[in-house]
């Protein structure tokens, strides 16, 4: 779970596959891409609902994300990578800057298909960000989620991380629900 900004109408084309696939990393048996795919779409959202955490209005908000990013290419608040593994998305994150802020970036979501957890491809997806957020200039990377029992392996995710717990709101999201927000310093 993480805080979304509003999004925008004005629209720039994306990419296509072909350029896509040519700037691809390796990460063992997974491919990461930096660029996100109309054809992926209804994948990742498949796989977020498979992961059993998100509700039906954050799917909602997933998919504006990943139509803004279609939509509007590079001008796009929202950036993507998408894991593969033998052709189909096993995992993805999103990410952006802060608007208004110096150096400082929000990942808003990283998800990674039940069926291929806990071989890494998560900390394939968080370590491709932060070398994106680096690249882009960034300095701190904020994460925020759930402080329900059932987020503590993502809690701890973090912290193995290096991420620190910056603040947490009682009752954000819901009464009995609320947020933890996670940084890390990545130095300059």
């Amino acid at each position: 779970m993480s805080r979304k900004h509003p999004l925008r109408s004005d629209a720039t084309p994306a990419r296509g596959r072909r350029q896509a696939r040519r700037t691809t990393e390796h990460a063992g048996a997974v491919t990461v891409r930096p660029e996100l795919l109309p054809e992926d779409i209804p994948l990742l959202l498949d796989l977020l609902a498979r992961t059993g955490r998100f509700r039906e209005a954050e799917l909602a908000v997933a998919a504006e994300l990943m139509r803004d990013r279609l939509t509007r290419g590079p001008a796009s608040d929202y950036r993507f990578l998408v894991a593969e593994a033998a052709g189909t998305p096993v995992g993805f994150a999103c990410h952006g800057p802060i608007p208004a802020t110096d150096g400082r970036h929000d990942l808003y979501w990283i998800a990674v298909d039940p069926r291929h957890q806990r071989r890494g491809i998560g900390t394939t997806l968080l370590r491709r960000v932060e070398e994106a957020v680096r690249a882009d200039g960034g300095r701190r990377i904020y994460v925020e989620t759930s402080t329900q029992p059932a987020y503590g392996p993502t809690r701890a995710f973090y912290r193995r991380h290096g991420y620190r717990r910056a603040a947490t709101l009682a009752d954000f999201y819901a009464e009995g629900d609320g947020k933890a927000i996670y940084c890390r310093d990545l130095g300059t």
